[in-house]
């Protein structure tokens, strides 16, 4: 039994989390959602006592299976880490060792836990991973396989309290209902109390028993997922349901000319032996935004990036205004370049940490005038311009990349999951200015998400890839309400939307 009663947490003497209580019993789930800032995160860590420096308990007490866990003394504390806590956080790749094979580092933490080496296998069939995981490195498997050896490794020590640190963000619909089956069959093999921390409403109310809504620290409304998700309490509540896109809702109709800006004819792209893009063509209109979604290794990025002149070369042509472009945006002229603009999913591997955000669109914008009419366009507010980039939350730092994205005035912007990692109120922000500069500026976007609600909510046509090529392609409301191919079918259920059934077959 997890036990958490009256917890309250500060940093350098601030404040963050207020008087928080809740409890979970074994085997159930508790999902705590809050938009960026309200403690979810600060919450997670306080359950074992991670928390960073400057950061401390002020008052309250954490309980587990009867363990006051802030009366542990060090070496206790490490003890009980290791035997009873076990925490997934959202990014597999930055916890799992590029140089070591899976199974070393498995066996790694079997050893800690004074388990045989052997049970590496026992673990990953635990996970649904056959054997021979064990014999690669981190790199050589996809997300969703990495997220599962993450999980892997957190059962080594059969925990009593497993806390889930966003561990589905940035993963596809398909990815993610993998991951999201499993948790749901170990939650009762293992026994454990699970806190599920997450800006997904739709996966907690999927995955969860119960959920706590946080909202500046204070825990606003709890109660059964069922009832919170659907006859909220609270305005916050209600206020973050109304936030998340869904397909169906109402959206808003948009004219573009249907003229090309951009043409892709038959684009090959190929890793060694292995084709990635094969045969692919599509165009996209001035003005138009064109949603592209698929499953983890379907060739959206691959193409995104050809696009940019940032992948490698290949058969086939792309061209803008007829033009025929360079593969390597090195070899594409100054103008050019300036006319194709791209927005990461990531805003801290692109800004410079060293820079404020001034320096930042100061150098995008070449001549350094209009730094604060460019940071206007974005919705940054002009205090923001004079910080780095460590000082901003996740959405102030999109809002920096998007801003960046605008300085050359483009005709085309490729945006690569700009808003998967964001809560549903910041990503309606960037949604919203996203929208806003488009109806300004009749730029056209080329946008790829995992995330079908945003991409119907967004984009005016959809093409849908998988293995390579597209299989799918038109309106957005007819894809993603009435689609025609199996495997748009699949990902859509996948999502958690079930398709209408007026549909045709493919012909």
């Amino acid at each position: 039994m997890i036990t958490v009663d009256g917890l309250s947490v500060a940093y350098q003497g601030v404040a963050v989390v207020h008087d928080v209580s809740f409890s979970i019993a074994p085997g159930r789930t508790y999902g705590l959602v809050g938009e960026s800032g309200s403690g979810k995160t600060t919450l997670g860590r306080a359950l074992g006592r991670h928390l960073p420096s400057g950061g401390a308990v002020t008052a309250g007490r954490i309980e587990v299976d009867g363990a006051d866990v802030l009366a542990l003394p060090p070496r206790e504390l490490r003890a009980w880490r290791a035997s009873a806590l076990a925490v997934v956080h959202q990014e597999a790749g930055s916890a799992l060792d590029p140089t070591m094979r899976v199974g070393a580092q498995l066996a790694e933490a079997l050893r800690i836990q004074g388990r045989p080496r052997g049970d590496v296998t026992g673990l990953l069939a635990k996970v649904r991973l056959p054997g021979e995981v064990a014999r690669r490195y981190p790199h050589q498997l996809s997300g969703g396989q990495q997220q599962r050896v993450v999980i892997a490794a957190a059962l080594a020590g059969r925990p009593r309290l497993l806390v889930l640190d966003e561990p589905t963000s940035g993963l596809d619909a398909t990815v993610e209902r993998e991951i999201l089956n499993l948790i749901w069959a170990l939650r009762a093999e293992i026994g454990a109390a699970i806190v599920l921390i997450s800006h997904d409403l739709a996966l907690v109310g999927r995955l969860c028993d119960d959920v706590g809504v946080l909202y500046a620290g204070r825990l606003v409304e709890e109660g059964p997922a069922a009832r919170v998700l659907s006859e909220p309490r609270h305005p916050y509540t209600r206020a973050l349901l109304d936030s998340a896109p869904r397909i169906g809702a109402e959206r808003a109709h948009r004219g573009h000319d249907v003229t090309p800006l951009l043409e892709v004819r038959g684009l090959t792209r190929a890793y060694g032996k292995t084709k990635v893009l094969d045969d692919v063509s599509l165009a996209i209109g001035r003005g138009e935004i064109v949603g592209l979604v698929g499953e983890s290794g379907s060739g959206k990025t691959t193409l995104a990036r050809a696009v940019a002149g940032l992948g490698r070369r290949g058969g086939g042509a792309i061209t803008l205004d007829g033009a025929e472009l360079p593969t390597e945006v090195g070899r594409r002229d100054p103008a050019t370049r300036r006319r194709i603009s791209m927005v990461f999913q990531d805003p801290d591997a692109s800004l410079n940490p060293s820079h404020t955000v001034r320096t930042i669109l100061t150098r995008a914008l070449g001549d350094g005038g209009g730094v604060a009419e460019l940071a206007a366009l974005a919705a940054l507010e002009p205090h923001l311009l004079d910080v780095r980039p460590s000082r901003l939350s996740g959405g102030q730092k999109q809002r920096v990349a998007i801003a960046r994205a605008f300085a050359g005035r483009p005709d085309l912007i490729v945006c690569d999951e700009p808003v998967s990692a964001l809560d549903v109120s910041v990503q309606a922000g960037v949604l919203r200015t996203l929208a806003d500069q488009q109806a300004r500026t009749g730029v056209s976007y080329l946008f790829i998400s995992h995330d079908l609600a945003v991409v119907y909510q967004l984009a005016d046509r959809v093409v849908v890839m998988s293995g390579g090529r597209i299989v799918e392609e038109g309106p957005a409301e007819r894809i993603l309400r009435e689609p025609r191919h199996p495997y748009t079918i699949g990902l859509l259920r996948a999502a958690g939307h079930e398709p209408s059934q007026r549909r045709r077959h493919v012909h």
